[in-house]
C-alpha cells in the first residue's frame, strides 16, 4: 500500500500510475506524490502550477483530492498533451485545467497571476532557466517543488561520464537554489530528490 489511497484515488488511476512506471516517461514516485497531496491537503491549496505534466496523472491526483483547486499545467511533448486532456476528461477534471503546450521557457514569461504551490519536474537542464518566472508567479508562503533532485544519488556523489553535464545543471540549480534570499528550501530524500522551497 502506497497510502495514497487515503487521498480517494480510485484504482484506475492508480492501475496508470503503476504502467507508467515502467514506461519511458515515468510518473511522480508514490512517496512524492504522497508528500505533495499532504501539503496540499493541508494548505486548502487552490492554484497550481505543473511544469511538465507528461500524461497529467500527477495532476488529476492533486485536483481529485483538492475539490476547490485548479491548475495549470505545461507539456512541451504533443503525444504526451493530447493523452493529459483524454485523461483529464475521463476522470472528470478537465474544466479545472488548463493545458498549454509548448516549451515552458516561452510560456511561463507569458503566465500571470500567483499559484500557492508550484510542481516543477520537465527537463532537469532547464530549472534554472525556469526559476525566476517560477518565483514571479508563486504567491508568499507558497512552495515550488522541484522533482528529480538528485539524480540517482549523482548530484551529491560521482555521475556516470555521460550524465555530467545534467549533474552540473541540477547542481547549479540547487546551489541557485539554497542561496536564494527570497526562499527557504530544504531537500527531501523521496523518490530521486525533491527540493521544497517555501517564498518568504
Amino acid at each position: 500500500m502506497s497510502g495514497l489511497e487515503a487521498f480517494g484515488l480510485d484504482e484506475k488511476l492508480l492501475a496508470l500510475r503503476e504502467t507508467a512506471k515502467v514506461g519511458r516517461d515515468p510518473t511522480a514516485a508514490d512517496e512524492t506524490l504522497f508528500y505533495l497531496l499532504t501539503w496540499a491537503h493541508a494548505h486548502r491549496t487552490q492554484h497550481i502550477l505543473e511544469v511538465g505534466s507528461a500524461e497529467g496523472l500527477t495532476s488529476i491526483a492533486l485536483l481529485l483530492s483538492n475539490p476547490e483547486a485548479r491548475l495549470t499545467a505545461i507539456e512541451f511533448d504533443a503525444a504526451r498533451a493530447k493523452t493529459a486532456r483524454e485523461n483529464y476528461e475521463a476522470f472528470g477534471v478537465s474544466d479545472r485545467v488548463t493545458l498549454h503546450e509548448g516549451d515552458a521557457g516561452e510560456i511561463l514569461p507569458l503566465l500571470e497571476g500567483e499559484y500557492d504551490m508550484i510542481f516543477l519536474d520537465g527537463p532537469k537542464v532547464q530549472y534554472l532557466r525556469y526559476l525566476p518566472d517560477c518565483k514571479r508567479l508563486l504567491v508568499r508562503g507558497g512552495v515550488l517543488f522541484s522533482d528529480d533532485i538528485l539524480l540517482f544519488g549523482w548530484v551529491r556523489g560521482e555521475p556516470p561520464k555521460k550524465r555530467i553535464m545534467l549533474v552540473e545543471h541540477s547542481r547549479e540549480y540547487l546551489a541557485a537554489l539554497e542561496s536564494d534570499g527570497e526562499l527557504k528550501t530544504e531537500i527531501l530524500e523521496l523518490g530521486e530528490g525533491l527540493a521544497v522551497s517555501v517564498k518568504l
